[in-house]
């Protein structure tokens, strides 16, 4: 019979899906069928699913590291920001359409019955469901209507374990206040806590132990140091971007990045983070585009007209059109891409009002958005290098001109992409690219770099093995299996 436990956190960006994918390893590697389970989730960090949909990235990993594909039934309701009032919807992989936060509110109890067949299907499947919340259940102002926390836990009926992170600060007024805020109900629900992202001692932790203990009552599951290599994995959403860890200065070759307000599937420059020959310069708001760069890579875009205003906005055009100019590269993925071409238009609204934009004119393409969402697994060619690529395509609208006659990739599905007559200027639809070895080696070589050994996917896997390993020696795995249960879904079949 499937158990589940339900991991809860004192707020955003704790470390949930973290300690869910190394749990999902862990019990993996101890002969369980696990599987992972979001059932709401907010990032523009996507991933297509074997079924053909889309759910969180986080997700996908979480799945990779119980040794299963990722399904649409792994995250069944994800929020996609398109503007700072509202968010595409996608409901069992597909899109459903979109709303404002408000209006939002007012949907979510309706998909709470998707939410739970989802759950049941996946559990018929497993001896354990991880179950990831998002946020905090503290959070009480948005506790009507909730699917995501505690309202997903009573209706499935399963219990929580909270998570609280000590790095930022005030972690035992974290668990006790969130504690404090639960009604009796709720708090008869958790089993215990975590403290994640400790620095120094332990030891020095046991009287904020204690006295957690006296206010809540709850046991603690473990006290997890923080795990450093956790930046080397696709993070779950842009949040991530504010504590990456730099890459190294003085690399041979220099990649710079505009920070884009909407970006999505930034996971896609992973890869050339790690490249020891590599430095990858992430740009803000406010700061030039660098002059010394040899690439500049437009990455994808929840948002795409808007974020080119804002290029536009930021004079990172200009910036973009010198370095050009002096001979250097420049590489559009995805909503970057239709950006590099001469006009965008937008004629359903699909992103927004229903509108038209400039493109930067560095290609010899235009888009129209609309026409449905392409989610396809790709693989093929890069024709420049020959070297074999691999991905996904996730994008609206259809990209057509000159262009296209000089594609970038020889897909399993056709051409794809556009590439200048001078060959500085690129972009495709394909994200992932980067994580084929042999592509991304032979893409650096024509920049520049030396060559690296680095192996992007073995790395991913011996992360997680190590991730596991941490949690093993620092939680108490056997206590936190224990209390896992049945959910009400399961036993009532």
């Amino acid at each position: 019979m499937s158990r589940a436990l339900m991991l809860q956190g004192t707020g955003s960006d704790v470390g949930k899906s973290l300690i869910v994918a190394g749990l999902a390893r862990a019990f993996t590697r101890r002969g369980l069928k696990v599987r992972p389970f979001k059932p709401q989730n907010m990032s523009n960090n996507a991933a297509v699913t074997v079924d053909g949909g889309e759910i969180g990235r986080a997700q996908a990993l979480q799945a990779r590291a119980c040794g299963i594909a990722p399904t649409s039934d792994i995250n069944p309701v994800l929020l996609k920001p398109q503007s700072d009032g509202a968010a595409q919807i996608v409901v069992s992989g597909r899109v459903h359409g979109a709303a404002s936060a408000r209006e939002y509110r007012a949907l979510a109890p309706s998909l709470l019955p998707a939410v739970l067949a989802a759950f049941d299907r996946l559990a018929a499947t497993a001896d354990l469901v991880l179950v990831e919340g998002a946020g905090s259940p503290a959070e009480i102002n948005l506790r009507m209507g909730d699917i995501a926390n505690m309202g997903f836990a009573e209706a499935a009926d399963v219990p929580v374990a909270l998570i609280g992170d000590i790095e930022r600060g005030g972690v035992i007024a974290q668990l006790v206040g969130t504690h404090a805020l639960l009604t009796v109900n709720e708090r008869a629900r958790l089993v215990g806590y975590i403290v994640n992202k400790f620095r120094g001692d332990v030891s020095l932790f046991d009287g904020g132990i204690a006295a957690i203990d006296a206010h809540t009552g709850l046991r603690c599951f473990g006290v997890v140091p923080y795990f450093a290599d956790a930046s080397l994995l696709p993070a779950e959403d842009s949040m991530s971007l504010r504590h990456l860890r730099p890459a190294a200065e003085g690399g041979l070759v220099k990649i710079a990045v505009p920070l884009l307000p909407r970006i999505a599937n930034f996971d896609d420059l992973d890869p050339l983070r790690i490249e020891p020959g590599v430095e990858l310069a992430l740009i803000r708001s406010g700061l030039p585009l660098p002059r010394d760069a040899a690439l500049i890579i437009l990455p994808g875009s929840k948002a795409t007209m808007s974020d080119l205003a804002l290029l536009r906005h930021e004079g990172w055009d200009i910036d973009l059109l010198a370095h050009h100019r002096q001979g250097g590269h420049i590489l559009g993925l995805c909503g970057g891409y239709q950006m590099l071409g001469r006009h965008i238009a937008d004629p359903e609204g699909i992103e927004g009002p229903p509108g038209e934009i400039a493109g930067l004119g560095l290609l010899d393409i235009e888009t129209v958005l609309g026409h449905g969402k392409r989610l396809a697994d790709a693989a093929g060619r890069d024709i420049a290098t020959g070297a074999p690529v691999w991905g996904y395509e996730m994008h609206l609208g259809v990209t057509t001109d000159a262009g296209v006659a000089r594609p970038m990739l020889e897909l399993d599905g056709g051409p794809d992409g556009a590439v200048s007559a001078d060959g500085l200027v690129a972009g495709c639809y394909l994200h992932g690219l980067f994580a084929s070895d042999p592509f991304r080696r032979a893409f650096l070589a024509r920049l520049g770099a030396p060559a690296s050994a680095v192996a992007y996917h073995q790395m991913i896997d011996e992360v997680l093995d190590g991730l596991a390993d941490h949690l093993e020696r620092h939680l108490d795995l056997t206590a936190l299996l224990a209390a896992a249960r049945p959910p009400r879904l399961i036993r009532a079949a």
